[in-house]
């Protein structure tokens, strides 16, 4: 049985924010005919980099950005839905009493 007058001992564990704040320090080195940097896999997924990025410079600053836009071609999916006429809600909408008696249009 256990002694619910003994002293409780817990291990508690607090983790630091992830997010990448100090900077990193790294080398540029040299591969092939061009150059790169180590890029810690932390700071990939900080930033949702992966696959294609794309490369700019802005005041002595190189800005590595991902190629994939979010949401990239839904306006020609969403066309296409509205022209086959596929952009309907699946289900008639069924009003509930709380719709009849509390909701007010304004």
């Amino acid at each position: 049985m256990f002694d619910l007058l003994l002293p409780r001992v817990y291990n508690v564990i607090t983790i630091e924010d992830l997010t990448m704040t100090n900077p990193i320090h790294t080398k540029v080195v040299k591969i092939g005919n061009s150059h790169g940097i180590r890029i810690p896999h932390s700071l990939l997924e900080q930033a949702q980099l992966s696959g294609d990025v794309i490369l700019t410079v802005e005041d002595n600053r190189l800005i590595i950005q991902s190629a994939h836009k979010p949401r990239q071609g839904w306006d020609i999916k969403f066309q296409s839905m509205s022209t086959l006429k596929n952009d309907r809600l699946p289900d008639e909408l069924i009003p509930t009493q709380w719709d009849e008696d509390d909701w007010q249009w304004e």
